[in-house]
């Protein structure tokens, strides 16, 4: 049981941590919204998890082997990856062209907080000052998780590379483990949950580099050559 458990989180590891879409995604994400608190890196982590726990339950219960009989399935979700991570790549190289100023306030993405608080008004009170803040910053958070969230699941699922590593790679692997299966199945979701937790703390590390827009500029155009590449990959492959 725990060979089975311990082959699940390595191979798990061993597949996750490679370079790839999701994971650009989710620490360009953590890193520009490193000043908000942790609330948004997290429940883009959760959201990929949650992904995760889904295919790879899929994979376990035999379900990789209804995929492979309908190949026709990873055509669909070739091409449709081929236009999404494209015009992701071409988005990132427009900052690059265009950059929007982005910066971060480095000394509160590094001690997690969140935005300062308003001064209090001369009687003491925060007044109808401190509301209208409390409330724009609130509606801007909330505005920016939304689209992030839905470009978070996009990523996620119409990548054929996350059916072919979760359903069919996992699923056949767990088939050598018998009953234990479940069991290995169990570790390849802590796994997942592992390398999440770490990409999504180390985002917020990261903060500290990019102090300028000239640093997001360079952000921008590695993020546009990686997903332009894999958007190649996917089309010639």
């Amino acid at each position: 049981m725990l060979t089975a458990l311990l082959a699940g989180i390595g191979l798990c590891l061993s597949i996750i941590v490679a370079p790839g879409a999701q994971n650009v995604f989710l620490l360009r994400e953590g890193i520009r919204h490193a000043s908000e608190g942790r609330r948004h890196a997290i429940v883009l982590a959760v959201i990929c998890l949650a992904s995760d726990i889904v295919l790879i339950s899929a994979g376990v219960g035999g379900f990789g082997y209804v995929v492979e009989n309908v190949p026709w399935l990873f055509d669909v979700a070739r091409w449709a990856g081929v236009l999404f991570l494209t015009g992701y790549g071409l988005f990132a190289a427009f900052r690059v062209v265009r950059p929007s100023g982005e910066t971060i306030d480095v000394s509160s993405a590094e001690r997690g907080e969140p935005d300062p608080a308003p001064a209090p008004a001369p009687d003491g009170s925060l007044g109808s000052v401190a509301t209208a803040t409390i409330a724009v910053v609130a509606q801007r958070t909330k505005g920016a998780l939304l689209p992030a969230a839905l470009t978070c699941v996009a990523i996620t699922w119409l990548n054929p590379h996350t059916y072919v590593d979760t359903v069919l790679l996992l699923g056949s692997v767990s088939t050598t483990y018998g009953d234990a299966r479940w069991v290995f199945a169990l570790g390849a979701i802590l796994g997942s949950a592992i390398w999440f937790a770490v990409i999504t703390f180390a985002a917020r590390y990261a903060a500290r580099w990019l102090r300028s827009p000239r640093s997001w500029r360079v952000l921008d155009a590695l993020i546009a050559v990686a997903m332009l590449g894999l958007a190649t990959a996917l089309a010639v492959g």
